[in-house]
């Protein structure tokens, strides 16, 4: 037979636990081009690039 709770689990109790999935801070690393933080596998937003190529083309201000 399978482990059976012993007392019911409160709807409160149960939603604490399933509202902290999504609390994990946002991990950076740095551009290899200009060394400003981006989120991973993403494009540089500074300098445009993606993997050493460049994607999109960034005005200068």
């Amino acid at each position: 037979m399978p482990a059976v709770p012993k007392r019911k689990i409160s709807k409160a109790r149960g939603a604490k636990r399933s509202a902290n999935w999504k609390l994990k801070a946002k991990q950076l690393v740095r551009c290899p081009q200009c060394g400003e933080p981006v989120l991973p596998h993403h494009v540089c937003l500074s300098c445009g690039t993606y993997r050493g190529v460049e994607v999109l083309e960034v005005e200068e201000e």
